[in-house]
């Protein structure tokens, strides 16, 4: 709805919880009503988010997301279905939101987040909520809002345990405050490599939409200044106190940052890395490993997940050793074996092919796309997850 507009009957029935609550009441819900949010990510927080932003009403409700809906997102991606699969996230979400509230505009990004495309689309919206689930785009996300001055509502999830925050750079410390430096390439895993309690996203997103209408209403206490972790497993929250950083390149005294970045150069994923003939001559295609393991029986395949992902589905004669006991296991092969390692997605299998390398073992392969992309190209039987 439009500044100055009074709630219609429909409104006030649909709203009339809110409006009982004497720190919302008509004119909260209005401002609610007339409000504009950008959601970043259609994923296990952003589902949550959505759904529970558009029930309360916002205004214009801002997806944005690149992805399709998979089977394995069902697990916590409340806002998507079956007959889903294979489609655009963004409109899986934009026809569930619809659903439960018509009245919320649901604009749609369908679009990966760029330091091209960030300023354009965020300076739209009056608040920000982060589901990303990748450094990268984190640090683009907490830049654009300082530059912006909009608040940036944060949360992350990982296996049993999450965290939020809302930065605010005009009140308080930003992202780059609490993280000055991102982690080493390959060191934090991805949901997809070490899994997470589906009902995780659900508290935590709920969080994130709970501190977006404490925003838009100006009541409460927010999360600025303070960074509120859960641990699933002890049913345990924990606050810390964040302080704002004089020295952040972005929002402290002598800011040195004054655009967008490089934010994949800035997170390692591209900088001090092989080149990209480097990784193609250490990286084999599943079409190529399965025609080498054909023709020569002697080849060294090795698992570097989990034993749980070898549970789940492994290929048929490969020898299980997970990435951090790697180095103890150097005596089961000779310098001149050929080896191909695999993982999950290939991440961390070519950071073991690039130790064994190191070791000696130069005819050692990554196996690109790991045993996700064996399932799809070369075993269908296998499970996928």
């Amino acid at each position: 709805m439009k500044q100055g507009e009074e709630l219609s009957n429909e409104q006030i029935n649909r709203y009339s919880r809110h409006l009982l609550l004497p720190e919302v009441g008509i004119e909260g819900q209005k401002r609610i009503c007339s409000a504009s949010v950008l959601c970043i990510g259609a994923g296990g927080l952003g589902a949550p988010l959505a759904l529970y932003l558009a029930a309360a009403g916002i205004g214009r409700l801002g997806i944005l997301d690149f992805d399709v809906v998979e089977r394995s997102n069902l697990q916590r991606q409340i806002i998507h279905g079956e007959e889903w699969l294979g489609k655009p996230k963004t409109e899986s979400a934009r026809a569930r939101l619809r659903s439960i509230n018509p009245e919320v505009e649901v604009v749609l990004h369908d679009t990966r987040l760029t330091s091209k495309n960030a300023m354009e689309i965020v300076k739209d919206y009056a608040v920000v909520v982060d589901g990303t689930d990748n450094f990268p785009t984190r640090y683009l996300v907490n830049d654009v809002c300082v530059l912006l001055g909009i608040p940036n509502v944060y949360g992350s999830i990982f296996r049993f345990e999450g965290q939020a925050s809302v930065f605010d750079a005009t009140k308080g410390p930003c992202y780059r405050c609490l993280y000055p430096e991102p982690p080493p390439p390959g060191e934090v895993p991805s949901c997809a490599e070490g899994g997470v309690l589906g009902i995780l996203p659900g508290i935590i997103g709920t969080i994130q939409a709970t501190e977006t209408l404490k925003i838009l209403l100006g009541k409460g206490r927010t999360l600025i200044g303070r960074l509120l972790t859960f641990n699933a497993m002890d049913m345990r929250f924990r606050e810390l106190r964040l302080q704002k950083s004089p020295d952040c390149p972005i929002c402290g005294e002598n800011p040195t940052i004054k655009g967008l970045v490089d934010y994949e150069e800035f997170c390692g994923i591209s900088r001090g890395e092989e080149t990209i003939s480097q990784k193609a001559e250490i990286e084999i295609t599943v079409k190529e490993a399965n025609e080498l393991l054909k023709r020569k029986s002697a080849i060294q395949l090795i698992d570097v997940r989990e034993p749980k992902e070898f549970e789940i589905c492994h290929i048929e004669g490969a020898t299980l050793i997970p990435l951090d006991e790697l180095k103890g296991s150097l005596n089961r092969f000779d310098l001149t074996d050929e080896i191909i390692t695999y993982c999950h997605h290939g991440v961390r299998s070519i950071k073991a092919a690039r130790f064994l390398r190191e070791m000696g073992f130069s005819k050692t392969k990554s196996m690109k796309g790991g045993v996700d992309a064996w399932t799809r190209e070369i075993d269908k039987k296998l499970p996928r997850y």
